[in-house]
């Protein structure tokens, strides 16, 4: 059964802030085998990936997942960055529709607290994966 994975890179969300995208940005992909394996191996050419988050793909290709968060997120194009010339599925995060996402979230489960939120990667995953299942 394939999984449905979130990573991200330190080093390639400084070297995006400084080009002025965001520090925020996460890579998001299917696989049929080891998601953590292949995190490893790396992409963009940094070798600092960290698997943040993976849950079974039921059935979701790594195409329409894509397309699926792209309806909401900023999908970065390989193609003006020859940095991360032939890596596909590098969103921009906005850590604000991620905190909305949680506050809807809370506010439908009846936990309506006024505490603030402090954005983890956990988080950002937890967003990208909630939007890709839909």
């Amino acid at each position: 059964m394939g999984a449905i994975y979130v990573a991200r890179s330190a080093k390639l969300g400084k070297w995006a802030s400084d080009v002025g995208l965001s520090k925020h940005v996460y890579k998001i992909g299917c696989t049929d085998d080891d998601a953590k394996a292949l995190v490893a191996q790396g992409w963009a050419g940094e070798d600092d990936w960290q698997l943040v988050k993976a849950v079974p793909a039921d059935g979701l290709d790594e195409v329409r997942a894509i397309e699926r968060i792209a309806r909401r997120e900023k999908l970065i194009e390989p193609r003006y960055y020859p940095r991360i010339r032939d890596t596909a599925g590098l969103f921009k995060v906005d850590p604000a529709h991620v905190e909305n996402h949680i506050l809807v979230a809370r506010a439908l489960a009846g936990e309506a607290e006024r505490v603030a939120i402090k954005l983890k990667p956990a988080d950002f995953a937890g967003y990208l994966l909630d939007i890709a299942r839909r």
